[in-house]
């Protein structure tokens, strides 16, 4: 076996008897910025082809932020290991039963990331066991898709991302470099900018809002000024993305720059999806080809007035009728899983 290190986070495979004949394993993650999910999961039979419209999951378990960009990679690296470990130790099982590892990390944006930390992969688990390394845009694809890579997927959390593939390989991205190059229409954007707007309406910049005496009460600051203190106390980009549900409350009470917050966001992350499909050409010149489009993503999920994720596919859908939304049945962590079936089958 590989490598014992990280605090013993291996240890608990001391105790096990090695596998013989036992069930083979795949281990599907999805590292994001707010949090890192990893799954195990059976190896099915590529026999007929097709994969369970349910596929069991074994174990399930979940870590912090994962995000090298974010925590560091020492930080990063640390909590894929010891999610890895915890979900083969709930399944009973051992580094030797696993097949398959697929990450699917957000601040995998570039070929060197991804060679960086297969690299560390490799040394973790056995010489045999296939690993495979994306941007966390690729699990959410595969989540909607069962395992597919084809179509658009749109990322709306703590950070945003927007990428398409085509079933000639092609790919392209929008979006996802992070708060500091402009990550708007994201958790973290849509609440910097409400931070933003009460300091404004604060100093006179700009109109008073609800934002205000909502954001106070949520932190328990009694002035906006000392929401600078607060926000550079920690400025990671989960705890500021964690406002959002107030400034959607805030634009369902008719607060009027909430509502300009929500509708920019809503443009930002149709523009991005109208880059990809563009660039890409997924739903033909005219615009009416059938192409699914995977959304994923808190800021994605439906309120009571204020539905982001509708809105944004009634503006992307007026330029491609072609565009077919996909509320994923399974979890991102899943469809890494499912990527690493389809590669599997695809070299057997």
């Amino acid at each position: 076996m590989k490598r014992e290190r990280n605090g013993g986070v291996w240890d608990f495979e001391h105790s096990m008897a090695p596998a013989s004949g036992g069930q083979d394993l795949i281990l599907g993650l999805d590292g994001g910025t707010t949090s890192t999910v990893c799954i195990s999961m059976p190896i099915f039979p590529f026999t007929d082809g097709v994969l369970h419209p349910d596929p069991p999951v074994l174990a399930r378990a979940i870590a912090g932020c994962s995000n090298h960009n974010s925590v560091g990679e020492t930080a990063a690296r640390e909590t894929l290991e010891h999610v890895m470990a915890d979900a083969l130790s709930q399944s009973g099982s051992t580094r030797s039963s696993v097949r398959a590892v697929c990450l699917a990390v957000s601040g995998v944006n570039h070929p060197t990331d991804q060679e960086r930390i297969l690299n560390w992969l490799r040394a973790i688990f056995p010489n045999e066991v296939k690993c495979f390394v994306h941007n966390d845009a690729v699990a959410a694809m595969a989540s909607g898709t069962m395992g597919k890579l084809h179509g658009c997927v749109l990322i709306a959390g703590t950070g945003t991302i927007t990428y398409g593939y085509t079933e000639d390989g092609r790919e392209a991205r929008a979006a996802g470099a992070g708060p500091v190059l402009g990550d708007w229409g994201s958790g973290y954007g849509i609440a910097a900018m409400a931070l933003t707007a009460v300091i404004r309406a604060y100093d006179g910049r700009g109109p008073q809002t609800l934002l205000t005496s909502s954001i106070l009460q949520a932190l328990q600051l009694s002035s906006p000024d000392e929401l600078i203190g607060w926000t550079y106390a920690d400025p990671s980009w989960a705890r500021i993305a964690a406002l959002v549900p107030i400034v959607v409350s805030c634009a369902e009470s008719g607060d009027e720059v909430a509502n300009g917050i929500l509708h920019d966001a809503v443009q930002e992350l149709a523009e991005s999806v109208r880059a990809v499909v563009s660039r890409l050409g997924l739903c033909g010149e005219d615009g009416k080809d059938r192409c699914p489009l995977v959304m994923v993503g808190g800021v994605l999920e439906a309120n009571k007035k204020w539905d982001i994720g509708k809105r944004v596919i009634s503006l992307v859908s007026k330029e491609f009728p072609g565009m077919r939304p996909i509320r994923p049945k399974v979890e991102p962590a899943v469809g890494a899983a499912l990527l690493a079936w389809n590669f599997l089958k695809e070299e057997s």
